[in-house]
């Protein structure tokens, strides 16, 4: 089992404040920390030593762990050469993803691909209870995604995050 972390009201004012200055490794390891995120999902984002960065986090108060989940199982061994392929599974209509979907999607995207410089604009989404209060956090962050890597993948961005309606 693997624990799963949040910020706690000291590590969301550190973010916003920097009133503690942390060290660099360590305010990365607490920007990623987002409470969906598995320790395992944490510890091959952070490198380095990341039982030491995230023991560090917990023992100073800036994160908590609220609850575990079960390790992912390993993928299946690959067909044998000359075997038949399997079979897709069957799978019912595709189903719009609700607001809090994409909520929770745009954020990874963020912290994956520009990191602590969208660490404001992070927690704006994650505080979003709406899908009216979250569309122009969105859109924010495809200017941001422009700024950063260019016309396409801001593209990119606006057509998963913002064209396509949320449920």
């Amino acid at each position: 089992m693997a624990s799963v972390y949040r910020k706690t009201d000291k590590g969301i004012a550190e973010i916003e404040t920097r009133a503690n200055r942390l060290a660099p490794r360590l305010r990365t390891a607490l920007i990623m920390v987002d409470g969906k995120r598995s320790e395992n999902d944490l510890r091959t984002m952070c490198g380095g030593e990341p039982e030491e960065v995230l023991g560090t986090l917990v023992a100073q108060g800036y994160i908590e762990i609220i609850g575990t989940v079960a390790e992912r199982p390993a993928p299946p061994p690959p067909p044998a050469p000359g075997a038949a392929p399997a079979a897709p599974a069957a799978r019912g209509p595709a189903k719009a993803p609700s607001w809090e979907d994409k909520r929770r999607q745009a954020v990874r995207y963020l912290n994956d691909t520009l990191g602590p410089t969208a660490e404001s604009l992070v927690l704006k989404i994650e505080k979003a209870t709406s899908w009216d209060e979250l569309k122009p956090h969105l859109e924010m962050g495809e200017h941001f995604v422009r700024s950063a890597r260019g016309a396409s993948a801001a593209r990119e961005f606006a057509a998963k995050f913002i064209d396509e309606p949320a449920a």
